[in-house]
Parts: structure tokens; sequence; C-alpha cells
């Protein structure tokens, strides 16, 4: 199988949860004595959320860009950026490196097509919710509305991944508030609602709603699995 570069530590909690999933579904493809070929690039996660308050995307960019080469160099064939965000940077990931970057939201994409859903809810960080990069991807290559909560909605939002789901801190009310997020929207016609940052699936789960549960990190390690198996099968 081809080898994964995975840029994590954005946060930890979630990188640790790519990893688990990356090496289970490659036992279940291939045998349960098999496991993940990776490479894990990790970054300080108090570094960059604080230049994500200031606005550092220049520098952000810069230093993806550089952990990306990094993996490259080190025999990573095809590179995850474990985190919704930090998909800011693929853009200037794409034009240092000569392998593959999956794209969370494009996987995501593909995801709520077959499911045949055309609007939903997209929930993350302030960033991934109120900027256009990933309300972008689904709306003009795959023809999917998004909405997202209030202002007041999404400072909870974006407040309980930070404060609390970034430090492995699963709150029953927090849980409470974001399904009364999820429930709000529904009467909006919400098909399906996105857990669009990869710690949000530590506290909600498909069985908590009423609607089909697009679990980004999920759907983004099976986008990496399908790549990195097929390999074998053509050979």
């Amino acid at each position: 199988m081809k080898k994964i570069g995975l840029i994590g530590g954005i946060t930890w909690q979630s990188t640790q949860l790519y990893y688990q999933l990356l090496n289970e579904g490659v036992a279940k493809a291939l045998g349960e004595k098999h496991s993940c070929k990776c490479l894990i690039e990790s970054v300080d996660f108090a570094d960059i959320s604080a230049k994500q308050e200031k606005g550092q995307w220049d520098l952000l960019n810069q230093e993806f860009a550089k952990m990306a080469m990094q993996l490259e160099d080190a025999g990573a064939e095809v590179l995850l950026i474990c985190a919704n965000t930090m998909h800011l940077c693929a853009d200037a990931i794409k034009e240092e490196v000569s392998i593959p970057l999956l794209h969370i939201a494009e996987a995501c994409g593909e995801e709520i097509k077959n499911k045949g859903c055309k609007k939903v809810l997209l929930l993350g960080t302030k960033y991934t919710m109120e900027l256009d990069f990933y309300k972008d991807i689904l709306k003009e290559q795959y023809g999917i509305e998004v909405l997202i909560p209030s202002n007041e909605d999404r400072e909870l939002v974006h407040k309980v991944i930070y404060s609390e789901l970034a430090l492995g801190i699963v709150s029953e009310h927090s849980k409470i508030k974001y399904l009364e997020i999820i429930k709000k929207s529904e009467s909006e016609g919400v098909e399906a609602v996105i857990l669009g940052c990869t710690e949000i699936p530590l506290l909600i789960h498909q069985g908590d709603c009423d609607i089909p549960v697009i679990d980004t990190t999920a759907i983004h390690v099976d986008a990496a699995l399908k790549f990195a198996i097929s390999a074998i099968n053509q050979v």
C-alpha cells in the first residue's frame, strides 16, 4: 500500500482518531495482522491556534507547505491534513509537493452526494463555518447548499471545540447544545449535518441525530484507505 503522510496535532485528540481508524481500516481490508504505513508531522496546537486567532494565514501556509515537503521527502506518497480548518492551507501545499493531497471537503462532498442530500448544516470552527474555502467546494463541485448556525450558535460551537474538545473534554451539556442547534436547522430543510471539525465526532454520533451525520474524520480516512490500498490491487 502507499505510505500516508499525516499533518496532525490539530489537535492530537483528532489525530489519534485518524491513526486508530487508518490502522483498523487496513486490518479490515488486508487482514488482522496488517497495519497502516504512515508518517506523522505533528504541530504544536498552541502555536497554530494563536496564529489562527491573529489571522496569520500566510505564515501558516508557509509552515504547512514546509511540513508537507518534509513528509514527501521522508517517503509519503499521499497527504492528509488531520483537520478541516487547516485545509485553508491546501492550495499552498499543492504548489510545493508532487504527491496528492486528499481534500477533506471533497471527500465530504462525495459522501453527501452518495446520500442524495442537497441541503446541509455545517458545524466547525468559526473559520470553517464563516470563510468560503469549504462551502465553495461543496457548492461549486457538488451543488450542495450549505447552511451555518446563527452568530450566537457559531460562537458556542467554536468555543466548545477550542476550550473542551481540543483538550479531550466531552461535556454532556455541550452535547445537548449542539443537538439543539442541529434540531433547529431541520426546520429550515436541512437533510444532513456535517461534523466539519475532526474533534466533533468525540461529541456527536449518528445515533444522536434524526438526520444523517457526516463524520468528516471517518470519511477522510476512508478516502485515504481507498487511495492507498488501490495500489495493491493494481500490481
